[in-house]
């Protein structure tokens, strides 16, 4: 027989029986909407943690102070106060491979703005604050060098920040009191949204690092410094050039560990890709069980199709059709099953996937791979589950067939 007239056969007897046909589909629209679904929530969800972590800055590279112990008791990382101001002259000045440099003084403190206050994050940072974690301004100016030269009290506010204590008012030229130090603000920031570790970026002030330390806290050491290397190709030999520049002005001998660590974007940004695959991956595997759960079906339809089709087998054996024509029949029959559930698998799986990314606020990720090796594992189930009842099919002797009732 050819494959046109094979191909009207199985679609008859399809249509034949629509509502068993359907329900054998229905393993296979499940099992391959599964695997849509999840992958793509999860290849949203780690664009969206990929996404963060590019929000903390360009080409970044966060130094903090090491850890101390005494005896044998060790305190945690950041414990030490090992970074200082020369640190910062020292980066900008002996390396070609940093683009900019912000020392980093946190504090913590109530804001007050006439009847309204807030308590948020205050950090001292730099004029090239916003290039290394690549942030605009909605609104009004950013402090200069020469505002951090002076020390002056000048801020900029967050949005949270801003929303607090200036609601539904442009804060630019307002006066703001942190820990009872006057402040204008001349400028506020766009929103950032949440960070990777799920703290609000907005809730935080910016204000000149001279200011900070010198009116806000010691004025002596500082909490961390911010680094954005030239291009990321570089990023190992920054970070080993960095490593060699603050240990010579640290004056650490050779067989010294370092009292300070470098966190590279790079190695978070990775973690983070590998935890989310890991995820992604597992979801995957556990809808894949419903594509095998509806191939099972699919044979089990096709074996009772087997049986009731005896006599119909027995016949075409009978006036010359081939044990191969037979055998290819049904697994047409068992293919398309399956490619017609894959199809409608493939429709389905966008719309859960778009549902659900909608009800978590994730953008949705489609895969064109995934979507065309679902769609051909749909039909490479319909082979292979649809081989042994082809094969029951095709063996049927003639004539005992002719005689089944």
């Amino acid at each position: 027989m050819k494959l046109g007239n094979l191909l009207k056969v199985a679609l008859k007897s399809m249509l034949k029986n629509r509502m068993r046909s359907l329900l054998t589909m229905l393993g296979i629209i499940i099992g391959v909407a599964s695997v849509i679904a999840m992958i793509s929530v999860g290849e949203g969800a780690q664009s969206s943690v990929e996404g963060q972590i590019t929000s903390l800055g360009t080409n970044l590279l966060i130094i903090m102070p090491g850890s101390s112990s005494f005896g044998r008791i060790h305190r945690g990382a950041g414990s030490l106060d090992t970074l200082t101001w020369d640190d910062c002259s020292a980066l900008t000045s002996q390396t070609g491979l940093i683009q900019y440099v912000s020392p980093v003084v946190r504090v913590n403190g109530q804001i007050i703005a006439g009847r309204n206050n807030w308590y948020a994050s205050i950090l001292g940072v730099s004029d090239t604050y916003l290039n290394i974690r690549d942030w605009k301004l909605e609104d009004g100016m950013f402090f200069t060098d020469r505002d951090i030269r002076s020390r002056r009290k000048v801020a900029v506010l967050g949005q949270t920040v801003a929303e607090n204590l200036f609601p539904g008012q442009s804060p630019v030229g307002a006066r703001i009191r942190i820990r009872n130090v006057p402040f204008t603000v001349i400028g506020v920031l766009e929103e950032k949204g949440q960070s990777a570790t799920g703290m609000d970026s907005d809730d935080v002030v910016l204000a000149p690092s001279t200011t900070v330390s010198y009116r806000l806290s010691d004025g002596k050491n500082i909490g961390s410094i911010m680094v954005s290397a030239v291009s990321m190709d570089v990023m190992d030999e920054t970070q080993a050039e960095i490593t060699a520049i603050l240990r010579r002005t640290h004056r650490l001998h050779e067989g010294q560990e370092d009292d300070f660590n470098i966190r590279s974007q790079t190695e978070i940004a990775q973690m983070a890709t590998d935890v989310t695959g890991t995820f992604t991956m597992l979801l995957a595997a556990i809808a894949g069980v419903s594509l095998l759960v509806g191939g099972i079906g699919i044979m089990n339809i096709m074996l009772v199709s087997v049986t009731e089709r005896t006599r119909e087998i027995g016949i075409r054996l009978a006036v010359g059709a081939r044990e191969s024509d037979v055998m290819v029949q049904f697994l047409i029959e068992a293919v398309l099953l399956c490619m017609i559930g894959g199809i409608l698998g493939v429709a389905a799986g966008f719309g859960i996937g778009y549902l659900l990314c909608q009800a978590i606020n994730l953008k949705l990720a489609i895969n064109p791979a995934v979507v065309v090796l679902s769609f051909l594992f749909s039909g490479a189930v319909g082979v292979f589950f649809g081989f042994y009842p082809a094969r029951k099919a095709a063996t049927l002797d003639p004539i005992e067939a002719l005689r089944y009732e």
